[in-house]
């Protein structure tokens, strides 16, 4: 595979990473419209009372449709403190929480405008905390399908997105079971320096 299309979104599901782990190139779309209820603007983690959804808030537009590179953040209230307290009460107790700690604190103490910056960013951290290094470019236009790469822009519907992945020792699990496909947070706080070899074991 050399080259994907996909979504950047918040802490995204490992999928995501599995998918750009196995390329040389990444397109992230840029040009849709933006759509309710999907990873846009929000992450899963592994809470002590299992799955936990953290949902960013948004400014809704008027207009029927509105481009996700235009979608700002609401600042009505402090999400950020909200969700980095759930992140610590997740993973405090995880191998490597700490050791990522204040790489990914920047997430929730700068002050961002745009979810689609929010988004690049929590990816081009967690990228490099996987020093995983790959070269991506935006998309310029939107096109309904793609010929010249791999589309995996359904993965930002997780609804659609049915991968299942190899097992690892999460926090809880003696309580709630293995839970799947997570966001990559969870990953990198339990796996650590052997996630990236990790996503490269796993197939979509």
């Amino acid at each position: 595979m050399n080259s994907i299309l996909i979504h950047p979104s918040y802490f995204p599901p490992i999928s995501t990473f599995v998918a750009i782990a196995k390329t040389n190139l990444v397109t992230f779309e840029m040009d849709d419209n933006y759509q309710k209820q999907t990873n846009r603007n929000r992450m899963h983690i592994y809470s002590p009372n299992g799955i936990q959804l953290l949902n960013i808030p948004i400014k809704h537009s008027k207009e029927a449709f509105q481009k996700t590179r235009e979608v700002k953040l609401e600042t009505d209230f402090n999400w950020q403190k909200q969700h980095f307290k759930s992140l610590e009460a997740a993973y405090r107790s995880s191998p490597f929480f700490e050791y990522f700690e204040d790489d990914i604190r920047i997430i929730f103490e700068k002050k961002y405008t745009f979810l689609m910056d929010l988004n690049l960013e929590s990816m081009a951290i967690v990228s490099k905390c996987l020093q995983l290094d790959f070269e991506y470019i935006g998309s310029s236009e939107y096109f309904k399908e793609v010929n010249d790469k791999m589309d995996y822009r359904n993965l930002i519907n997780g609804k659609k997105d049915t991968a299942s992945f190899e097992t690892y020792t999460q926090v809880f699990d003696d309580k709630h079971r293995f839970l799947n496909n997570l966001s990559i947070l969870d990953l990198l706080f339990n796996e650590g320096r052997y996630a990236l070899e990790y996503l490269r074991r796993q197939n979509l």
